[in-house]
Protein backbone atom coordinates (compact mmCIF):
# COMPACT_ATOMS: atom_id res chain seq x y z
CA UNK A 1 0.00 0.00 0.00
CA UNK A 2 2.91 2.35 0.71
CA UNK A 3 4.15 2.04 -2.88
CA UNK A 4 0.70 2.90 -4.21
CA UNK A 5 0.46 5.95 -1.93
CA UNK A 6 3.89 7.13 -3.12
CA UNK A 7 2.80 6.71 -6.75
CA UNK A 8 -0.35 8.72 -6.08
CA UNK A 9 1.67 11.46 -4.38
CA UNK A 10 4.05 11.60 -7.35
CA UNK A 11 1.17 11.98 -9.81
CA UNK A 12 -0.28 14.79 -7.69
CA UNK A 13 3.06 16.60 -7.54
CA UNK A 14 3.61 16.14 -11.29
CA UNK A 15 0.25 17.83 -12.00
CA UNK A 16 1.07 20.55 -9.48
CA UNK A 17 4.49 21.32 -10.98
CA UNK A 18 3.32 21.11 -14.60
CA UNK A 19 -0.47 21.48 -14.67
CA UNK A 20 -2.23 20.39 -17.84
CA UNK A 21 -4.56 22.80 -19.65
CA UNK A 22 -3.43 25.78 -17.60
CA UNK A 23 -4.29 29.24 -18.86
CA UNK A 24 -7.23 31.24 -20.14
CA UNK A 25 -9.39 29.89 -22.95
CA UNK A 26 -10.21 32.22 -25.80
CA UNK A 27 -13.81 32.05 -26.95
CA UNK A 28 -14.97 30.31 -23.78
CA UNK A 29 -18.73 29.81 -23.76
CA UNK A 30 -18.83 29.16 -20.00
CA UNK A 31 -16.66 30.26 -17.09
CA UNK A 32 -16.72 30.60 -13.33
CA UNK A 33 -14.40 31.58 -10.50
CA UNK A 34 -13.88 29.83 -7.20
CA UNK A 35 -12.11 30.59 -3.94
CA UNK A 36 -11.16 28.50 -0.91
CA UNK A 37 -10.60 30.89 2.01
CA UNK A 38 -9.27 28.08 4.21
CA UNK A 39 -6.25 27.50 1.99
CA UNK A 40 -6.22 30.60 -0.20
CA UNK A 41 -6.77 28.59 -3.40
CA UNK A 42 -8.22 30.53 -6.33
CA UNK A 43 -9.34 29.01 -9.62
CA UNK A 44 -11.08 30.13 -12.77
CA UNK A 45 -12.52 27.42 -15.02
CA UNK A 46 -13.15 28.04 -18.72
CA UNK A 47 -15.22 25.83 -20.99
CA UNK A 48 -16.11 25.80 -24.64
CA UNK A 49 -19.31 23.79 -24.92
CA UNK A 50 -20.67 23.05 -28.38
CA UNK A 51 -23.74 20.92 -29.10
CA UNK A 52 -23.85 19.71 -25.49
CA UNK A 53 -20.22 18.51 -25.48
CA UNK A 54 -17.18 19.99 -23.73
CA UNK A 55 -14.89 20.73 -26.65
CA UNK A 56 -12.24 22.42 -24.54
CA UNK A 57 -11.62 23.10 -20.87
CA UNK A 58 -8.87 25.07 -19.18
CA UNK A 59 -8.18 26.65 -15.82
CA UNK A 60 -6.02 29.28 -14.26
CA UNK A 61 -5.35 30.42 -10.75
CA UNK A 62 -3.13 29.63 -7.83
CA UNK A 63 -3.40 27.11 -5.10
CA UNK A 64 -1.90 24.30 -3.13
CA UNK A 65 -0.65 21.08 -4.72
CA UNK A 66 -3.95 19.26 -4.19
CA UNK A 67 -6.08 22.07 -5.61
CA UNK A 68 -3.89 22.53 -8.68
CA UNK A 69 -3.50 18.80 -9.34
CA UNK A 70 -7.25 18.29 -9.00
CA UNK A 71 -7.98 21.04 -11.54
CA UNK A 72 -5.34 19.67 -13.92
CA UNK A 73 -6.65 16.10 -13.71
CA UNK A 74 -10.23 17.37 -14.04
CA UNK A 75 -9.50 19.17 -17.29
CA UNK A 76 -7.85 16.06 -18.73
CA UNK A 77 -10.83 13.91 -17.76
CA UNK A 78 -13.61 16.18 -19.03
CA UNK A 79 -12.48 17.19 -22.49
CA UNK A 80 -14.82 15.55 -25.00
CA UNK A 81 -17.48 14.56 -22.46
CA UNK A 82 -21.09 15.60 -22.78
CA UNK A 83 -22.45 18.03 -20.22
CA UNK A 84 -24.49 15.16 -18.71
CA UNK A 85 -21.39 12.94 -18.46
CA UNK A 86 -19.49 15.79 -16.81
CA UNK A 87 -22.29 16.18 -14.26
CA UNK A 88 -22.05 12.49 -13.37
CA UNK A 89 -18.26 12.76 -13.13
CA UNK A 90 -18.60 15.71 -10.73
CA UNK A 91 -20.98 13.67 -8.56
CA UNK A 92 -18.74 10.56 -8.65
CA UNK A 93 -15.67 12.61 -7.76
CA UNK A 94 -17.42 14.30 -4.84
CA UNK A 95 -18.74 10.94 -3.60
CA UNK A 96 -15.23 9.43 -3.81
CA UNK A 97 -13.90 12.14 -1.48
CA UNK A 98 -16.76 12.38 0.97
CA UNK A 99 -18.16 8.89 1.48
CA UNK A 100 -16.05 6.68 3.71
CA UNK A 101 -17.15 3.44 2.05
CA UNK A 102 -16.87 4.77 -1.48
CA UNK A 103 -14.44 3.20 -3.89
CA UNK A 104 -13.45 5.26 -6.92
CA UNK A 105 -15.87 4.76 -9.79
CA UNK A 106 -14.03 3.14 -12.72
CA UNK A 107 -15.08 6.03 -14.96
CA UNK A 108 -12.96 8.37 -12.83
CA UNK A 109 -9.77 6.78 -14.16
CA UNK A 110 -6.70 8.78 -13.15
CA UNK A 111 -8.80 10.93 -10.83
CA UNK A 112 -8.64 8.03 -8.37
CA UNK A 113 -5.17 9.27 -7.36
CA UNK A 114 -6.99 11.93 -5.33
CA UNK A 115 -9.00 9.38 -3.33
CA UNK A 116 -6.41 9.53 -0.52
CA UNK A 117 -7.45 13.13 0.19
CA UNK A 118 -10.47 11.61 1.95
CA UNK A 119 -8.10 10.76 4.83
CA UNK A 120 -7.46 14.49 5.36
CA UNK A 121 -10.88 16.16 5.76
CA UNK A 122 -9.43 19.68 5.84
CA UNK A 123 -8.00 19.13 2.33
CA UNK A 124 -11.23 17.92 0.70
CA UNK A 125 -12.21 21.51 -0.03
CA UNK A 126 -8.87 21.95 -1.82
CA UNK A 127 -9.57 18.94 -4.04
CA UNK A 128 -13.18 19.87 -4.79
CA UNK A 129 -12.80 23.61 -5.45
CA UNK A 130 -12.24 23.25 -9.20
CA UNK A 131 -15.14 20.80 -9.39
CA UNK A 132 -17.60 23.14 -7.65
CA UNK A 133 -16.37 25.89 -9.95
CA UNK A 134 -16.85 23.63 -12.96
CA UNK A 135 -20.46 22.94 -11.93
CA UNK A 136 -21.10 26.70 -11.61
CA UNK A 137 -19.62 27.24 -15.07
CA UNK A 138 -21.76 24.48 -16.59
CA UNK A 139 -24.87 25.98 -14.97
CA UNK A 140 -23.73 29.45 -16.11
CA UNK A 141 -24.13 30.85 -12.62
CA UNK A 142 -22.92 34.41 -12.43
CA UNK A 143 -21.45 34.25 -8.95
CA UNK A 144 -18.13 33.33 -7.44
CA UNK A 145 -17.95 29.88 -5.85
CA UNK A 146 -16.57 29.61 -2.34
CA UNK A 147 -15.86 26.57 -0.18
CA UNK A 148 -16.81 28.32 3.08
Amino acid sequence: MSDLRELYQEVIFDHYRQPHNFGALERASHQAEGYNPLCGDQVKVYLRVENGRIEDVRFEGQGCAISTASASLMTDALRGQTVAEAGRCIDDFHRMLTESESTPHPALGKLAVLSGVREFPARIKCATLAWHTLRAALLQQNKSVTTE
